[in-house]
């Protein structure tokens, strides 16, 4: 008798996966960053990346990162977490794990805990030690929302999109 092959991906690995495939969607120049949230039966809900507001064109506003604020696209750039959180089948937000390559920002911390987001699988920590993250990693733990860097189970996924 035929028993299931055992090559199979874990879940984390497709979620995180998926993730990384959505940051290549970020029109920004120098950092891309990809989300996937995942309900509690283990079905994605939505995906998001960063990237000017819907109906902004890439090319209307800077992306810079240095000079006047207004003359960056930090005012103007909504966060993989926002975009997937406002993309996403809100019926089922409670309680359902988020998939991000780049740990959640304080403002998009806030955006988690109000939608009860109840796991955030981070893959870089990048900014670990700015203050903005320092408040994000302090509300996420007062809220009980847990958090963990993402361990893969296979080193490298290829899709041949051929076949």
């Amino acid at each position: 008798m035929l028993g299931p092959r055992d090559d199979f991906l874990c879940k984390d690995d497709i979620f995180m996966g998926i993730a990384k495939l959505v940051s290549r969607d970020s029109k920004d120049p120098n950092t891309q960053v990809g989300a996937c949230l995942v309900d509690s039966d283990n079905r994605i809900i939505g995906t998001g990346y960063n990237g000017f507001p819907r109906d902004i064109p890439n090319t209307s506003l800077p992306w810079d990162r240095d000079g006047k604020f207004e003359d960056t696209k930090y005012p103007y750039v909504a966060h993989a977490e926002e975009n997937v959180i406002d993309n996403c089948d809100r019926t089922r937000i409670h309680n359902s794990k988020l998939y991000v390559t780049l740990y959640p920002c304080n403002k998009c911390a806030i955006r988690l805990i109000n939608n009860k987001i109840s796991e955030v699988i981070y893959l870089h920590d990048t900014y670990h030690d700015k203050p903005e993250w320092i408040a994000a990693r302090k509300m996420l733990t007062l809220a009980g929302i847990k958090t963990r860097q993402f361990k893969c189970c296979t080193e490298e996924i290829v899709i041949d999109l051929r076949s």
